[in-house]
């Protein structure tokens, strides 16, 4: 997941929008759905596995319980990539292991990290050394958003890496609320063989995450990307998955009129400014 740019949290007024419950029933439903297609994806690729990154987050152990409820946790491999992260992430990561049964392995990404960061030319040198121009006055919001995506990009090169050594398909933990509002980083986290929960709001999830027996210290853990110390995703698209998830059923719906106006633009602003996330990348075709 990646950022777009800083927002502080909006104090937004109780709505009357789309319902953002579950029950266990229909969750329940909902995962075998999930689990069926998986299973059926997994036969048309003819891999051996599944793989996916294993965060300690609500998403990637959604996947994990998915995954193993679909072929068996011997054809499912999480993998936990630490880079200067929270200790309590692999805490969170190994839980969900246990719970699932899961196999994994661990590649530390902080040395790497740093690594890349090193290679890289500073703001100063790039400005005003290489492109001969005046450093922009918002370059530190900029560099906090590159040094951001790097980890996420390299966590997709190591979940190829390994998916490629060992048969896998390479599983995405991206949602619905995050697809629409672009809250993910482009060939990072973005880039995946399969998608299980695109079609499924943040509130869905949780639902889900419950019913196939995720740990609860999972499920209510602030949502974090670990971009930086301290990171949530709800700080940083500056509202609440709650109201986010009714906003954009509200949208989806074709009726916004009880959506509060300031909420309503910032999430239009999201979803129109991330684009060009959802498409295909532009390509020139020849006139013939």
């Amino acid at each position: 997941m990646a950022v777009s740019c800083r927002m502080d949290m909006e104090e937004a007024e109780p709505m009357a929008l789309p319902t953002t419950y579950m029950d266990t029933v229909e969750a329940t439903a909902l995962a075998d759905q999930i689990a069926g297609w998986l299973k059926e994806q997994l036969e048309i690729t003819g891999a051996e596995r599944f793989v996916f990154g294993l965060s300690g987050g609500i998403d990637s152990a959604v996947v994990a319980g998915l995954c193993t409820r679909a072929v068996g946790a011997d054809r499912a491999l999480g993998i936990i990539m630490p880079s200067s992260s929270n200790p309590d992430d692999m805490r969170a990561a190994q839980l969900v292991a246990d719970a699932f049964g899961l196999k994994t392995t661990t590649v530390d990404l902080t040395d790497v990290t740093e690594a890349v960061f090193d290679a890289m030319p500073d703001p100063s040198t790039l400005f005003s050394e290489i492109l001969g121009e005046n450093e922009p006055g918002d370059v530190e919001n900029s560099l906090q958003l590159a040094r951001a995506n790097v980890r996420p990009r390299l966590r997709m090169i190591t979940n190829y890496y390994i998916a490629n050594l060992s048969r896998g398909v390479v599983v995405g933990t991206g949602n619905k609320s995050e697809l629409m509002i672009g809250y993910f980083t482009k060939y990072g986290d973005g880039g995946v063989d399969l998608f299980p929960l695109t079609d499924l709001y943040k509130f869905e999830i949780r639902a889900v995450a419950k019913a196939i027996g995720v740990p609860d210290e999972v499920i209510t853990r602030p949502p974090s990307a670990g971009l930086w110390e301290g990171q949530t995703d709800e700080n940083e698209i500056g509202l609440t998955y709650e109201v986010l998830d009714a906003t954009l059923q509200a949208i989806e719906q074709g009726d916004t009129s009880d959506v509060e106006p300031e909420v309503l633009a910032k999430v239009q602003r999201m979803i129109a400014g991330s684009n060009h996330k959802r498409v295909a990348v532009p390509a020139f075709q020849r006139q013939r």
